[in-house]
């Protein structure tokens, strides 16, 4: 269980956050849905460490993460834009972030099968096209098997064939019970994969609860439309 517990955060005179409340279910999978500006990111990066909120508090599995770091070690993450020393091959990389984890990567070759990376572990990261960029955040984010996987945009970029497959794997987490927080703007992508929806407007949580449920409160069949009433309402 995820808990962010009276948050506030401002940015100079902007106010982000205030007295934010809310909880995501553990072995769900959870898409944080909202317009540009809406708080998404920095909601993601406070539960991260890398934002700390002005006030407030985050509560992963009854622990206060700014008590005890070691939470990190739960969670993959793959961010909208990957970013890695330029002047590292991927083979470098993948061994970077297992000393930094203190982990092995116990999923190497099934993800680099997987993504069709096996030919670009001795490429430097700055050769790499975007896409190629991508897979390489993907196989980070998913190669340690952590229970907790937060996805941020995860299929935008990839390739056809690379997407498909990347969508099955993290449908089959889904089935192994994984907690999954996914980010996307593709209502498609994000109707056949989450379970439960938080959608942020100004900082505020305007909904959260099942995709059912959020139909049934705006009488629409597609999630798309029922997210365009949210937003009218």
């Amino acid at each position: 269980m995820i808990r962010f517990e009276r948050i506030y955060k401002s940015f100079g005179r902007r106010k982000l956050f205030e007295d934010l409340n809310f909880e995501l279910k553990e072995k769900k999978t959870i898409a944080i849905l909202g317009p540009n500006g809406s708080g998404k990111t920095t909601l993601i990066k406070i539960l991260l460490g890398l934002v700390i909120p002005d006030k407030g508090k985050v509560v992963i599995n009854n622990r206060d993460i700014y008590r005890d770091a070691r939470y990190k070690k739960i969670i993959g993450y793959m961010p909208q834009i990957p970013e890695f020393p330029e002047n590292l091959k991927v083979r470098e990389i993948i061994s970077m972030i297992e000393d930094i984890r203190d982990q092995k990567a116990i999923r190497l070759k099934e993800l680099l099968d997987l993504l069709n990376l096996g030919k670009e572990l001795e490429k430097k990261f700055s050769s790499l096209s975007g896409g190629t960029r991508q897979k390489v955040g993907a196989l980070v984010a998913l190669a340690f098997d952590t229970p907790l996987l937060i996805l941020d945009e995860p299929l935008v970029g990839i390739d056809p064939i690379s997407a498909y497959r990347l969508k099955g794997f993290i449908l089959e987490e889904k089935k192994r019970d994984k907690t999954v927080i996914y980010i996307s703007h593709i209502m498609n992508e994000v109707e056949e994969i989450a379970d439960e929806v938080v959608f942020l407007t100004d900082g505020k949580v305007i909904f959260e609860g099942s995709l059912v449920d959020l139909k049934k409160k705006t009488g629409k069949v597609r999630l798309e439309e029922a997210v365009i009433c949210l937003l009218s309402s």
